[in-house]
């Protein structure tokens, strides 16, 4: 404080620098996390006055959870993450993103829509190339419905995340994990549980998504979100889907809230000394689609071991690559042709080639 603020310093004595210094370097690491701890314990409300989209969950070793259900296109979502870390001062905050959607961290609208316009061919090859077709091109597909409800609403998805990620750097010894599954895991098991004909079908529909977002969608954007509701509408007709997509999510940001929500461990000033635990506070970051089944799954036991592992592929999964590789082979051998077609066209109708084509019908021809 008394570098921040310059009246503070020229007031003090000549030897005050000095003797702030001897003191600030006596002060062990031990003790320092001790009065920062004790500053943080100090703002960190008992009784916190928290929006209506939280909901409270308890462990049996007393720590507490803190789950706020957001829309990722919602302002209103935004504030309700920022009220929320600064009321409880979180030991650990938890967001739904994977590592592979870190970026989203830093993404805005602007970069968003950008990325989505600029899906080429290259991006698509290293999408797929990175995890499998279907996957690949539902990632694809997916960039482009966020882009579209972007473009609408005029703000990008994740605003909550990147609110939680700013807050939880303001908060002493508060870590910031990534709760949700890897996405191509997500991704590879949707498709595996899908027949051929439902791959196409659900491909169709992302393709061809264009329907305009009224200002009604708007203001339920803050009550729902929006994103997982349009998905949901989506995979409403796959139930194996919303299995994969939704259902098996729930359980894995369960298990991750449950692992952040551990019990910390107190330094120690030497080995000799015994070990002290307090209970964690913790605040999670999720689409309020997902809050209903965390209450669920809370109380349960759970092995996440089955919905990590990627099944191997099925038969209409190596169709589809089949049909895939077949028409993007048969468009550019259809592309060749017309091209030769028309260049051949275009030789014969110069003139010097009609009047060549003409004194070698001559001299076939009998006399």
């Amino acid at each position: 404080q008394a570098a921040a603020d310059p009246r503070s310093s020229s007031d003090a004595p000549e030897d005050g620098p000095k003797e702030t210094s001897s003191v600030s370097q006596n002060i062990s690491d031990a003790d320092a996390f001790k009065i920062l701890l004790e500053m943080k314990m100090k703002k960190r409300q008992k009784m916190p006055t928290l929006p209506s989209t939280v909901t409270e969950l308890d462990t049996e070793d007393g720590s507490k959870v803190y789950v706020v259900g957001t829309a990722h296109f919602s302002d209103s979502s935004k504030k309700d993450v920022v009220k929320t870390i600064q009321e409880v001062q979180p030991d650990v905050v938890v967001v739904e993103l994977c590592q592979y959607r870190v970026s989203m961290l830093k993404m805005d609208e602007k970069t968003l829509l950008k990325e989505a316009k600029e899906i080429n061919l290259e991006k698509l090859q290293q999408a797929i190339k990175q995890n499998g077709v279907m996957s690949g091109l539902m990632q694809m597909l997916l960039l482009k419905v966020s882009a579209h409800i972007t473009e609408q609403l005029g703000m990008a998805p994740g605003g909550e995340f990147r609110e939680a990620f700013k807050e939880a750097s303001k908060v002493p010894f508060c870590k910031f994990h990534l709760g949700d599954r890897p996405i191509p895991v997500t991704f590879k098991r949707a498709i595996a549980a899908l027949s051929f004909w439902q791959k196409v079908k659900l491909a169709w529909g992302l393709c061809f998504l264009s329907d305009p977002i009224s200002k009604d969608d708007v203001e339920k954007c803050k009550q729902k979100d929006l994103l997982e509701q349009m998905m949901a509408e989506m995979i409403g007709e796959f139930p194996d889907l919303h299995r994969t997509i939704v259902s098996e999510r729930d359980v894995y940001l369960t298990y991750m809230l449950k692992q952040a929500a551990k019990q910390i461990e107190l330094p120690r000033a030497s080995e000799a000394e015994p070990r002290k635990y307090i209970p964690a506070v913790v605040v999670g970051v999720v689409g309020m689609g997902h809050v209903p089944g965390i209450e669920k799954n809370w109380n349960s036991d759970l092995n996440i071991q089955e919905i990590i592992s990627v099944p191997p592929p099925s038969a209409s999964s190596k169709i589809f690559k089949f049909v895939i590789k077949a028409t993007v082979f048969g468009l550019m051998g259809y592309g060749c042709y017309r091209i030769g077609q028309r260049t051949v066209q275009f030789i014969l109708s110069m003139p010097a080639a009609q009047s060549y084509l003409q004194k070698l019908t001559e001299i076939r021809s009998p006399h």
